[in-house]
């Protein structure tokens, strides 16, 4: 599973069970850190997710942002609600190539907004399956 953390949605994708292909799941209105974690562990629970990756927003310099202690935060807090390995992950560039490959899909703008948050945690997904089949390339991971 995959979360693209944002300050009102939260986008998810899930994995097929080999780990090979993403796809969008859907967002998580937030209202809190609290209510969007246990949204995410209820979901991880139904699913059997093995493993959950949250997004880690970076600068283009590669310096933290804000947001990032925010994702940092909530994924320690997904680790101790799930007891499932949480791993954070460089989210650079995600969802301007989410919102490309929309764009070239035809998706309409309206319906772009409401599944931009999704898409981009797919992409995020991608990245993260194609860096487990390279050697070495999970990031920091929070143990639950």
């Amino acid at each position: 599973m995959a979360i693209d953390f944002g300050e009102r949605r939260i986008g998810v994708a899930l994995s097929d069970p080999t780990g090979l292909i993403a796809q969008p799941y859907g967002v998580i209105e937030r209202q809190s850190d609290g209510q969007a974690a246990d949204e995410v562990a209820e979901l991880a629970r139904r699913e059997e997710v093995g493993r959950i990756v949250v997004g880690r927003p970076l600068h283009m310099s590669g310096q933290p942002s804000e947001m990032t202690s925010r994702a940092e935060k909530f994924a320690r807090m997904l680790a101790a609600r799930t007891g499932l390995p949480v791993h954070l992950y460089d989210e650079r560039l995600t969802t301007v190539s989410a919102e490309r490959f929309l764009i070239e899909q035809n998706v309409r703008r309206r319906e772009r907004r409401a599944t931009l948050d999704a898409a981009a945690a797919q992409v995020l997904l991608e990245d993260y399956l194609r860096s487990r089949q390279r050697a070495g390339g999970e990031g920091a991971e929070f143990e639950g």
